[in-house]
């Protein structure tokens, strides 16, 4: 299915619209129509291509039910390309409340629109006072 986002806030609102209500076929059109589309979870490989939509079938499909909340931190847009910033509040029924998840969405302006190239989780981050693990250390 190929739809046209006038904007990439457009894209990412149909986005988590489309996690929230379970609709594969509406977070497929989403994606760009290329192999260029990347994905990264926390400790999961790199998808590329067609592979980026199998990571988003639990969510769509009953296995994993899912409530995202997303709060922007920052947007900057630089001619057809597109970075969010976003703040992921992830709640599963049944279960206490998660710590923030941190994504960047880009988004790419095409023919058709603006569409997902990639999109990237980072890792909850460590509680206050916690010590981050050997490497993790930022230099000085």
């Amino acid at each position: 299915m190929t739809q046209e986002f006038a904007t990439a806030q457009d894209a990412e609102d149909a986005f988590y619209d489309a996690i929230d209500e379970r609709d594969a076929e509406q977070l497929r059109a989403v994606w760009e129509d290329s192999d260029d589309i990347a994905c990264l979870l926390p400790m999961q490989p790199m998808l590329h291509g067609a592979t980026v939509h199998d990571a988003f079938r639990p969510l769509t499909d009953g296995e994993i039910r899912v409530e995202i909340q997303v709060r922007h931190i920052r947007w900057l847009e630089a001619g057809e390309i597109a970075f969010h910033w976003v703040e992921e509040l992830v709640k599963t029924p049944g279960n206490p409340p998660q710590p923030a998840i941190y994504a960047l969405n880009i988004y790419r302006r095409g023919e058709s629109g603006w569409h997902l190239l990639i999109h990237q989780n980072s890792p909850s981050p460590a509680p206050p006072g916690a010590t981050p693990p050997p490497g993790m250390v930022p230099s000085r």
